[in-house]
């Protein structure tokens, strides 16, 4: 990618489009990104692989790729994105922890359907102001030509982007991952929305404290991190990295079941595990994803009852002590993130107090601070 791009707000800042949902933007989030900020000088935000982007005034209507930067610009105040890959992923129902914090993903364009070429991203990109995803995400998921995302890019709208979910990208080994904070800086700064980053990080370093307190030093809970395949018989098996995607889980300070077993990463072979080699590992605890939110009961419902009445998954450690829980699916920012490691947290540990202020991310979030 090359080093630097300029981009101009083509007459007046966007807030209706050529897609479906622009002029309808999703959710219902008050006090929104201040207007006073229409008059800024220009500014320039460094993000690997896009390297600097030059903005010429803050961006209003925009696309996410992925639902972590989905999260992580609702954090910022912002109105939801206008589309995402698969708007079912941004899991909003760990919004219902935070008063006055609400979205829609209904409301949100879903970018990967039947259609996933240049021309819908070019079309795209003609009705926001700034595309929040990683360009090699694309490219790596589509057979795009060479020349796909410049002719994107020639509307005038900038990438910007890094994929952060997950360390096992082939085409993500020549540039930086960035934790999830240093994203959410940067995506602060785009937003110029600097003041409300700063908040969520003390609120942050606050909850990591309190979260200290709860995580025993020994006799951590060995778990399996598995998507289900109920139909099939079968899970996708995911190893805890350094990613995003487990940050939740890494704070609190799950061992991975899978880590020295012979199973192999789903993310390195796209394969998948049977009842008998789980039943090999035997994992104190399972921890299941869901491709989208489910309340507890649908939950207990659709994933744990099939495998409680399996012949094999009721010999499962796990299973047998109720230890089957909901985690995180594949996108967390830095709302989902305290939501979900406060409910998992509850599971693991029994945790009965509070480990952050829900109406403190609300004030936030709503400008209130």
């Amino acid at each position: 990618m090359g080093n630097e791009r300029t981009w101009t707000r083509r007459n007046v800042l966007r807030t209706s489009g050529t897609i479906a949902g622009v002029s309808a933007l999703a959710g219902c989030i008050s006090g929104n990104g201040s207007d006073d900020e229409d008059d800024v000088d220009p500014y320039t935000v460094s993000m690997p692989p896009v390297g600097d982007v030059e903005f010429e005034g803050v961006p209003k209507a925009w696309a996410a790729g992925t639902a972590d930067w989905a999260d992580m610009g609702i954090a910022l105040g912002q109105e939801p994105p206008v589309g995402l890959y698969k708007a079912g992923r941004l899991h909003t129902g760990y919004y219902d922890d935070i008063p006055d914090v609400s979205v829609d993903p209904d409301d949100i364009e879903t970018l990967w359907d039947d259609e996933f070429g240049p021309e819908k991203f070019m079309n795209l990109a003609e009705g926001v102001d700034v595309l929040v995803m990683d360009p090699n995400f694309l490219t790596g998921r589509a057979d795009w030509s060479g020349d796909a995302i410049e002719r994107i890019e020639s509307t005038g709208t900038p990438f910007f982007g890094n994929s952060i979910t997950s360390r096992g990208y082939q085409w993500h080994q020549d540039y930086d991952y960035l934790t999830m904070y240093e994203a959410f800086e940067k995506l602060a700064e785009v937003f110029q929305e600097q003041e409300r980053y700063d908040e969520f990080e003390t609120l942050h370093d606050e909850f990591q404290s309190e979260l200290e307190n709860v995580v025993p030093s020994s006799g951590r809970p060995e778990a399996a991190v598995l998507y289900p395949q109920i139909a099939d018989d079968s899970f996708l098996p995911y190893i805890i990295d350094e990613s995003t995607s487990y940050k939740h889980l890494r704070d609190l300070g799950v061992e991975d079941a899978l880590a020295n077993s012979d199973v192999e990463n789903f993310h390195d072979t796209r394969g998948s595990i049977d009842y008998e080699t789980l039943l090999e590992v035997d994992p104190e605890y399972i921890l299941l994803r869901t491709e989208q939110y489910l309340s507890e009961e649908e939950f207990q419902q659709n994933f744990v009852e099939p495998i409680q009445s399996h012949d094999a998954g009721q010999k499962l450690t796990a299973v047998q002590n109720d230890n089957v829980y909901k985690t995180v699916p594949f996108y967390q920012g830095p709302i989902i993130n305290l939501v979900a490691t406060q409910r998992l947290a509850r599971q693991l540990y029994g945790l009965e107090d509070d480990l952050f202020d829900p109406q403190e991310v609300s004030d936030i979030v709503n400008g209130d601070f």
